[in-house]
């Protein structure tokens, strides 16, 4: 599995820096997150949150958790759909260190998707 670091601003996975949101996949692909999906409720958030409409990608990767990196001060919220969706899976959630910190141990197959800034 890829190694993992972040700080403000930017993501690095096996040394290549990435400075958007990611989903890392279940096969250590990396690929932009969607926001643009999401966007339809950014003005019922503060912030872009994640959503339902960004996460039909799960049930074909088949994760056994799902990394939620919510930014460094955890800013990105969830819509109530996404986190109903997102109960069929083990969830961690928090900041992106903590996801970053995590995802460095976790064994299993894991998604994570990760927001990159605050």
């Amino acid at each position: 599995m890829p190694k993992f670091a972040c700080s403000w601003g930017w993501l690095e996975i096996d040394g290549k820096r990435f400075e958007k949101d990611v989903v890392v996949h279940v096969d250590g692909s990396v690929t932009p997150r969607e926001t643009e999906k999401s966007m339809p409720y950014s003005r019922e958030y503060f912030h872009i949150p994640l959503s339902e409409l960004e996460l039909g990608f799960l049930e074909d990767e088949k994760p056994e958790v799902v990394f939620i990196g919510g930014g460094h001060k955890g800013m990105m919220t969830m819509t109530p759909k996404a986190k109903e969706l997102l109960a069929r899976y083990d969830v961690m959630e928090g900041t992106t260190e903590k996801a970053v910190e995590s995802m460095n141990e976790e064994k299993r197959r894991f998604v994570a998707i990760l927001h990159s800034t605050c």
